[in-house]
């Protein structure tokens, strides 16, 4: 089919562009750099081994210094362990099997540690996940051959999806329309759409049809981040689902890995025969290491029949492991994993009934894919108004991969749409600009939050404009700060909050990383809020989406003659900013150079009808 044709040649463009960065990140730079990167640990120690699947070795590792540093080592990505002497030669590969805090296990493709393993000077290093875009690929060239599949022909717009009389379910604790949601999930034979603002409770609403399908049908969960993945795992559980995680959490906490599959299988009654048998297997093969590679026949023969006796006894490890394995697989109501994590070895063979796929505005489609196949029923949960997905190619990003098969099938199929329109987050008038451009003004406020204010008499949006301040935004290399917009936004916070009791919950948020730097600098230059640093966040706009905090403050950055906004013009990044404050909203931007575009004219109008309006020269410290 063309439609997946497409699809494919665009997914070729990403790959490449995300190989040659990769390969421009590690091909010249030193280990420092790389590790600086998040790309390596390094040094780590060995902390322990054992025998794996297929005459693997499991490795332990440690991290034991520069704990600090953000990495992107991750379960099931592709690594090697190397040794920093000669890093081109001394080197295994292997798949991350484990990864919680500073410790991660790799599941080698060697049967015993190399030698130089142990003089010391080891990394642990990612490599380019090829693994990730042939699933992708796969998934892809797999639903172009049966284009006559039903489900295929509904998700590329060929049939309209059915739905069955919608009936009357016991549904607790749920508003008007999320309970439409549950019920329009129900009645689908093959697609529905759970459309969630901010705020409106679309995890809850998620959690509940999901647990009336699981009392007859084993569900597959899925979603493109860890942290999704967690979340509904954990509610899951909690509503007494006999809940599966795939893969390793992102938050390491006893009540998430009592869910993943190492924590069950451990627990499996026939766990221990499994566990004598791999000390066993150990032993013979510590055994056959001991002779030295200058030995006679008889020796040889002794090394290989201990090593085939290992063997042997790993082939019985692996068939009770895959008992194990298949054991608790058939008994989860739910299975959860990300998006790629759908294609584990482990349920690799699994069909299903229904896959719910949360987050999808922020979901690659072809990565979609991979779980789709798996079902005959889908639903997608998300909110196509607010961040995309990641994407590293621009041409790619532009020809089409960045439109989600959520957008598509919402655009597709309004039957199918059901908007969760009462939020639980915002005071109204911090809700109602988003709710005017996004959701057709259909967004309400629940009584509990729509006059919530942080203190009596105070303004719950404020648009405070340094027009004619001269904050001139300043190049720094392939991103923007103003550092005089930093400075007045301190300026105004300190004012602000002293003698606010309780201290609010508050974010800093800027669309640029050199701002973000600038800010963090001024915070820890700002006296007055240095006991409050628990409560005080400061990041980029991507890193909040589905967070809040009581007052949020954004950094609007641009301020050129030019009119220049780059990727403010990004309106739904402004959508996930401006909807993360539950109490007070203040943004900072200069009004000459945001109003070129007509959603900035329009919020600042919108700010002035409410009377939230103030130019920064109203303020007494400027």
């Amino acid at each position: 089919m063309d439609y997946f044709k497409k699809l494919q040649d665009l997914l070729k463009i990403e790959r490449t562009e995300d190989r040659e960065a990769y390969l421009k990140l590690t091909a010249s730079t030193s280990v420092t750099d790389r590790r600086a990167a998040g790309l390596c640990w390094y040094p780590i120690s060995i902390t322990g081994t054992e025998p794996s699947r297929g005459d693997y070795l499991n490795v332990e590792i440690e991290r034991r210094a520069h704990q600090d540093i953000a990495h992107q080592l991750r379960f099931g990505s592709p690594a090697i362990l190397f040794s920093n002497h000669d890093p081109k030669n001394d080197r295994v590969e292997g798949v991350i099997s484990y990864q919680g805090g500073d410790r991660l296990k790799i599941n080698l493709f060697t049967e015993e540690l190399p030698d130089w393993s142990r003089d010391g000077k080891l990394g642990v290093e990612l490599l380019f996940d090829d693994n990730s875009y042939d699933d992708m690929n796969v998934a892809l060239k797999l639903a172009a051959s049966i284009p006559e599949d039903r489900r295929i022909q509904v998700l590329t717009g060929l049939k309209s999806p059915v739905f069955a009389p919608e009936a009357d379910l016991p549904i607790n604790d749920l508003n008007v329309s999320q309970q439409a949601a549950v019920r329009k999930i129900i009645s689908a034979h093959d697609l529905a759409i759970v459309h969630g603002p901010p705020g409106t409770g679309k995890t809850t609403t998620l959690v509940q049809a999901i647990k009336l399908m699981a009392a007859s049908e084993q569900v597959l969960v899925v979603a493109p981040s860890n942290t999704a993945v967690d979340l509904l795992s954990e509610k899951l559980a909690l509503e007494g689902l006999n809940v599966l995680r795939i893969g390793n959490p992102a938050r390491v906490s006893d009540r998430l890995m009592s869910l993943t599959l190492d924590s069950q299988m451990a627990e499996h009654s026939y766990m221990r025969e499994s566990k004598k048998l791999k000390k066993q297997a150990s032993e013979y093969k510590n055994m056959a290491h001991k002779y030295k590679r200058n030995f006679g026949k008889a020796e040889r023969d002794q090394r290989k029949a201990l090593f085939d006796e290992a063997h042997k006894i790993m082939k019985e490890v692996a068939k009770t492991e895959q008992f194990i394995i298949d054991d608790l697989v058939s008994k989860a109501q739910v299975i959860t994993a990300t998006l790629a994590g759908a294609n584990n070895w482990t349920i690799k063979a699994q069909k299903f009934n229904t896959v719910v796929i949360d987050e999808a505005g922020q979901a690659l489609e072809p990565a979609c894919w991979i779980p789709i196949l798996k079902a005959q029923k889908v639903i997608l949960a998300g909110d196509h108004c607010q961040l995309p997905p990641t994407i590293k190619s621009a041409a790619a990003a532009k020809s089409g991969l960045s439109t989600t098969l959520l957008e598509k099938c919402v655009a597709l199929y309004p039957e199918a749409v059901v908007l969760l329109n009462e939020q639980y987050r915002m005071n109204e008038a911090i809700m109602g600009y988003s709710s005017k451009v996004f959701y057709n003004n259909e967004l309400k406020a629940h009584a509990s939050v729509a006059s919530r204010l942080l203190f009596e008499g105070d303004s719950p949006l404020n648009f405070i404009d340094t027009a004619g301040c001269g904050f001139e935004e300043k190049p720094i290399g392939t991103s923007v700060a103003n550092p005089e917009e930093a400075a007045f936004l301190f300026k105004y916070l300190e004012t602000f909050v002293t003698g606010i009791d309780p201290f609010p919950t508050i974010a800093i948020i800027s669309p640029y990383r050199e701002q973000i730097r600038l800010l963090k600098e001024q915070l820890a230059n700002t006296p007055a809020l240095l006991p409050f640093l628990d409560y005080v966040s400061v990041n980029t706009i991507d890193s909040f989406q589905g967070q809040e905090r009581d007052m949020v403050l954004i950094s609007m950055t641009r301020s050129n003659s030019e009119g220049e906004i780059g990727f403010l013009s990004d309106i739904r990044r402004m959508n996930v900013a401006m909807t993360r404050a539950k109490k007070k909203l203040v943004v900072i931007g200069d009004s000459s150079t945001l109003t070129r575009l007509p959603f900035y004219a329009d919020m600042i109008t919108y700010a002035e009808d409410l009377g939230a309006y103030k130019s920064a020269w109203e303020y007494s410290f400027l």
